[in-house]
């Protein structure tokens, strides 16, 4: 593997794998209270341009870390509005 790759698979681990803390607490705790909807729907769609851009360069460590991070986010943003739509419901 060339250096760049192995550079690039490195830094998409380590910026991938920062979502999976806030993922299971958010899982264990159902509590996303303290979680900005609008700060997650922005991420959420760069991180799908990033993917899309990363697929017409074809560029395998752009691709695998955004395919990952674009679930591990979607998951929270998801998370995010379910809460939101039953506190309506509540309220």
């Amino acid at each position: 593997m060339e250096l760049a790759s192995a550079l690039g698979f490195a830094a998409a681990t380590c910026t991938t794998i920062s979502f999976l803390p806030q993922v299971v607490h958010i899982l264990r705790t159902r509590d996303t209270s303290a979680i900005s909807g609008w700060m997650y729907l922005v991420f959420c769609a760069g991180v799908a341009l990033w993917l899309a851009y990363g697929l017409v360069i074809r560029d395998a460590p752009m691709i695998l870390a955004n395919v990952i991070t674009l679930a591990l986010a979607g998951t929270v943003l998801a998370l995010k509005l379910r809460d939101g739509v039953r506190r309506r419901r509540r309220g």
